[in-house]
């Protein structure tokens, strides 16, 4: 999907600094770091500030257009992912993140919430280890 399409869904004005924030993180396969994504953008001669990265990513990542990943420490990553429900298996070596879908937990997470009265509303999993090539 379009970058503008994505800041539209999302209720943000495309601006030309969300726009290309957007882009580079289509750019990549895996995920980034707010601070990793502002050097890329600036060492392509683009005037954003680390703050603007920071927001964006952060305002896209509560409308869910962004996955937010917390598999480092002190740092979120970002990752733009498909639309469908999903988790994520991420190597803790070269930070390879792949999406499962298909997720058969919902009934053990229902059955889970119940025993302790509680309402999920819903649920995110990543799983941490070592990618085939890493291993």
């Amino acid at each position: 999907m379009p970058a503008a399409e994505l800041l539209a869904r999302a209720s943000l004005r495309p601006t030309r600094q969300r726009l290309r924030i957007l882009e580079e993180l289509a750019r990549e396969p895996h995920d980034v770091t707010a601070q990793q994504l502002h050097r890329r953008l600036v060492d392509q001669d683009e005037r954003i500030g680390l703050a603007t990265v920071y927001r964006t990513l952060t305002a896209l990542a509560e409308q869910g257009v962004v996955d937010a990943l917390a598999h480092r420490p002190n740092e979120t990553c970002y990752r733009l992912c498909g639309d469908a429900h999903h988790h994520h298996l991420v190597c803790t070596s070269c930070h390879r993140v792949l999406e499962l879908e298909g997720c058969r937990m919902d009934e053990w997470v229902d059955d889970a919430a119940a025993a302790v009265d509680f309402l999920p509303t819903e649920h995110r999993l990543e799983v941490l280890g070592l990618c085939g090539s890493c291993r």
